[in-house]
């Protein structure tokens, strides 16, 4: 009784009860939410769902949708289609990008992306991997007009050269993420002068840059000692160089896939000065053997993921890992053929921390030993070519697919 009169009173306004049940009220819809919760859920939107799809529902929305607060960051990557004029257009109306992706554009050109660069002095992060087309030009408008970038991705773009890249280092100094990987004219002298001139440099990959050299390495060790990721897969790079890291107390993870001349005492150096090392990748290292892997397994108290694909390693290796390590999760010893069943058995068994186990092309490990360790051990999953056809079918058929079967 209570409760009816309460809501008879809240109806009426005053103390004198009215027939609420004849009222009406205007259903609710999402426009009713304050404009500042839908840019929240419009900010979730793919620029395609943004721009072909809620920007059509009402002209509402459509304004919405136009809001420069969705418009700090622009992801173009892999629209071929796009060109100059889309991206003035762009630039014309929207003042101020923290963030450009124009990953695999291939129809732009550095008049362009000059232009979309000379009008956003906030940028933030760049991103133009494979843009093949472009040269230095975009380098010097992002140092003449974009000082506080902190990440550069210019992957694959073979017309960058260490005069762009000076550049960088002199009007860039807040720069935090770099990669560089297959620009092939790079060389030392670039990356000495980004090295200098960015001392809060958190993460540099390069990939098969070989006018790179020790003396890269050196330089990055001496003048960045933020740097968390280091990569240097296939450069032309020796231990000489890559024992210079052990000056990086902060070092987590380290890529150091197909480096030549590579020995294992430097490898057991950096994981010993290290602590803070995470993950370590030294695939296509032919020279990595057992000893070397006892050793990581032993000294690297923070190590998590453990790489070593293509090296010269033995079952050993794997039971040492299953026996010392306490923290190791991931291991991948594919293509490395003297591991047999003793040794997928024997780590599987004896690691409290293993959660990953990659066995690809290990050719004396037999499917009936993994089908079993499968059984076995289900916290682990194990790799390989029987293994990861089963997981992706399983996949697929969660998703609703089903064998299509032929008209007799």
């Amino acid at each position: 009784v209570k409760e009816r009169d309460s809501a008879q009173q809240l109806c009426s306004g005053a103390g004198e009860p009215l027939a609420c049940e004849n009222m009406t009220v205007e259903p609710l819809n999402i426009n009713h939410l304050p404009s500042s919760i839908l840019l929240k859920i419009f900010s979730n939107l793919s620029l395609d769902e943004r721009g072909l799809c809620a920007s059509l529902v009402c002209k509402y929305w459509r304004d919405l949708c136009l809001d420069f607060q969705l418009w700090k960051q622009l992801d173009l990557s892999g629209r071929a289609q796009v060109k100059d004029d889309v991206l003035i257009r762009i630039a014309s109306w929207i003042q101020n990008l923290t963030e450009i992706n124009i990953s695999d554009c291939r129809n732009v050109t550095d008049k362009g992306v000059c232009f979309l660069i000379s009008k956003s002095p906030g940028l933030l992060k760049y991103t133009a991997c494979r843009c093949k087309q472009l040269n230095n030009s975009t380098l010097d408008s992002i140092a003449q007009n974009c000082h506080l970038l902190q990440k550069l991705h210019v992957g694959n773009q073979d017309k960058l050269t260490d005069e762009g890249l000076k550049q960088i280092g002199e009007m860039c100094p807040k720069l935090k993420d770099i990669h560089f990987g297959q620009c092939y004219q790079l060389s030392d002298e670039g990356m000495v002068a980004i090295a200098k001139g960015c001392p809060n440099l958190q993460r540099i990959y390069m990939q098969e840059n070989k006018m790179v050299t020790d003396k890269s390495v050196k330089a990055f060790a001496e003048h960045c000692p933020e740097l968390q990721y280091v990569g240097f897969m296939g450069c032309s790079v020796t231990s000489e160089g890559v024992i210079h890291l052990t000056r990086l107390r902060q070092l987590s993870s380290l890529d150091l896939r197909h480096i030549t001349e590579l020995n294992n005492e430097t490898v057991m150096e950096v994981v010993k000065k290290c602590k803070n090392l995470s993950s370590l990748n030294l695939c296509l290292n032919w020279c990595i053997n057992d000893r070397c892997v006892e050793f990581i397994a032993k000294e690297g108290r923070s190590l998590k993921e453990l790489y070593l694909v293509s090296c010269r390693i033995t079952d050993y290796a794997l039971i040492a890992i299953g026996q010392y390590s306490v923290t190791i999760e991931t291991v991948d010893v594919g293509w490395c053929k003297e591991i047999t069943d003793q040794g997928a058995m024997q780590i599987s068994k004896t690691s409290k921390s293993l959660r990953y186990l990659g066995l690809m092309r290990c050719d004396k490990v037999n499917e009936e030993t993994v089908e079993q360790l499968v059984q076995q051990y289900p916290h682990i999953t194990f790799s390989t070519v029987m293994q990861d056809c089963k997981r992706t079918l399983e996949r697929a058929y969660q998703m609703g697919w089903t064998p299509s079967t032929s008209a007799s």
